[in-house]
């Protein structure tokens, strides 16, 4: 769905079997956050279709973070010649542990090819500025994307509409999911594009969301 020019979100919301939320970023060359499962992508690509945007036309995805329910269906756009960009740290999580971290969850790890690295600090990809943030603590090499041309700030599975990324997980820490979130606090943010749950719209709900948060979930990490 549409939420502003260039803006397409995807939500996931299925109770019966697990995904993520999916973001398309449209314009000269179009890029996509977090592609989900690879038995859900055909769904997907439907969807950025019936927008109006085609399959062909988008040259990179991002992945937040290597989880099946994030990054499975990337090997789908890869075969197609798309780039695939994550966290160096994300690609050592793979290496280590992804193997055996995707076979607890009944699939292979996705072949895929990771063409460039995603670093800390402004990205920018067309006519189009980014910031990626390091945002660890739910996987140790999670990225945040914050695009302040929309004020949209991605998430990924570090917090959500009144909640925040496990961290028992390998690879994950509290300590580090607290600093993270605190960071994103601080962005001047009117739309909160997480990994799962609802989009939050609005820095007031944004900033509620956070002090949320704050009350509810910090001090257990």
């Amino acid at each position: 769905m549409k939420l502003d020019l260039d803006l397409y979100a995807y939500p996931w919301k299925s109770m019966q079997e697990n995904n993520c939320n999916s973001y398309l970023i449209g314009g000269d060359k179009p890029l996509l956050i977090d592609p989900g499962h690879q038995h859900l992508v055909k769904n997907l690509i439907n969807l950025i279709e019936k927008d109006g945007n085609r399959f062909e036309d988008i040259q990179l995805i991002i992945a937040t973070h290597v989880h099946p329910d994030h990054f499975e269906a990337a090997q789908t756009f890869a075969r197609a010649g798309v780039l695939t960009a994550l966290h160096q740290d994300e690609e050592k999580f793979m290496q280590e542990v992804g193997r055996q971290f995707y076979r607890a969850f009944g699939v292979d790890m996705p072949e895929t090819k990771v063409d460039f690295y995603l670093k800390e600090g402004e990205f920018k990809l067309g006519n189009k500025t980014f910031q990626v943030l390091h945002t660890p603590g739910h996987s140790p090499g999670s990225i945040s994307l914050y695009w302040p041309e929309k004020k949209a700030l991605f998430t990924g599975d570090v917090v959500f509409a009144m909640g925040v990324g496990r961290t028992d997980f390998p690879g994950g820490d509290g300590s580090l999911l607290r600093n993270s979130i605190e960071l994103l606090a601080r962005l001047d943010a009117e739309w909160l594009l997480s990994g799962h749950g609802e989009i939050i719209q609005g820095k007031k709900n944004i900033q509620r969301n956070f002090s949320y948060i704050r009350s509810n979930f910090l001090d257990y990490l």
